[in-house]
């Protein structure tokens, strides 16, 4: 991503040689309107032989070369203006493109920071920054610049995208570290497989789940994570048994005891023992809104559509964007003969459901529109 490129010739000043000047400031500027960068970049050099120490020609003249994708010419340049004017925010920040774009990375992260810190809003400054740094391996300051930029771009992917390989990086040198001083400890299997699962190698993490546990088989947490990973994949028996393991190690782990219960409901058998189960999970956890809902359509599956309404309106406080509660929701009213209510979450329903459909086809879309784009 390539910040704005912003052409100034502030401080010419009004001496003899000022109409000559002007000339080639007009000459350059109307050169650039018409594509003729090499004629601008001309008209630039005319005005520096006559004025050497005009900062901004300097800059006017690097941001032409940066833009012809003459790095080295464009480096150059703008050090000379920086010498002479070393306040020109802009200059400094098309240093620090054109060292990045010439591989320089360790030269290029003064400048890029210098121009970042006098206009700190410029993503496009920012994020040259955070590539910069990753380069360098200072992947922790690099996740800091993403962290500001999503505070400021919330719905921004590519940055969440970039966040996302930052933190893997970041994993990923924590587990070397720990290799190096037990490669066959409890930790160093457990994160390897936490980094194998965000990379959706779900068999290499749940091998490395597998090895956790049988280093620490009564540590708490690790039936869990692997428990959790066969539910994610539906292997529901697989499932149950790991987190049966893991409330044998925790019993107060209240997500292991109401998945236990949700494995059942996913399979749509035994509603009675599934309650049971989710009831004991909401006993620890009353909050826990995926038990919630799971109990709401539980006991409506069990024609007790009065006693579910509650929990369904407590699932759909809790997460207002989701419809399928909604959609439960209708049909607890209709079991009930309450036909407007009914009608009410149907019609919330429907359209909730098309939000979702939008969304995830624009996201599809902006995968696809990041993936074709160069980063």
């Amino acid at each position: 991503m390539v910040m704005a490129l912003v052409i100034c010739f502030a401080g010419i000043s009004q001496s003899a040689s000022d109409l000559q000047l002007q000339n080639l400031y007009s000459d350059a500027k109307a050169a650039e309107a018409r594509g003729d960068l090499a004629g601008a970049a001309a008209s630039y050099q005319a005005a520096l032989k006559i004025a050497p120490r005009l900062g901004p020609a300097y800059n006017n003249l690097g941001a032409i070369y940066f833009k012809q994708g003459e790095y080295a010419k464009a480096a150059s340049t703008l050090e000379q203006g920086l010498k002479i004017n070393s306040n020109m925010t802009s200059a400094s920040a098309l240093l620090g493109m054109s060292l990045f774009q010439m591989g320089k990375y360790a030269e290029a992260r003064s400048p890029l920071e210098a121009a970042l810190s006098a206009n700190p809003n410029d993503g496009n400054i920012e994020l040259f920054l955070v590539n910069t740094l990753t380069r360098l391996g200072e992947f922790e300051t690099a996740a800091q610049h993403l962290r500001h930029l999503a505070n400021r771009e919330p719905n921004d992917q590519h940055i969440w995208y970039l966040l996302g390989k930052v933190y893997t990086q970041l994993a990923q040198q924590a587990l070397a570290k720990m290799n190096s001083i037990d490669p066959n400890s409890v930790w160093a299997h457990e994160i390897s497989g936490e980094i194998m699962e965000s990379m959706k190698n779900y068999d290499g993490a749940i091998v490395e789940y597998k090895k956790a546990v049988e280093v620490a088989p009564r540590q708490p947490g690790i039936h869990y994570k692997l428990g959790d990973l066969y539910w994610s994949l539906s292997q529901w028996d697989n499932a149950t048994v790991e987190f049966q393991a893991e409330l044998a190690n925790d019993p107060a782990n209240c997500m292991a005891q109401w998945k236990i219960g949700d494995t059942l409901v996913q399979q749509s058998i035994r509603p009675e023992e599934a309650l049971s189960d989710i009831d004991k999970a909401l006993t620890m956890c009353p909050n826990l809104t995926g038990a919630r809902l799971d109990r709401g359509r539980l006991l409506l599956k069990l024609h007790r559509a009065e006693e579910a309404i509650p929990d369904l309106k407590t699932a759909a406080s809790a997460d207002p964007k989701e419809p399928t509660v909604h959609y439960s929701l209708a049909q607890a009213y209709r079991a009930l003969g309450r036909a407007q209510n009914a009608q009410s979450e149907m019609e919330i329903f429907s359209k909730l459901d098309a939000n979702a459909r939008a969304a995830t086809a624009q996201q599809a879309q902006e995968v696809i529109n990041n993936k074709a784009s160069p980063h």
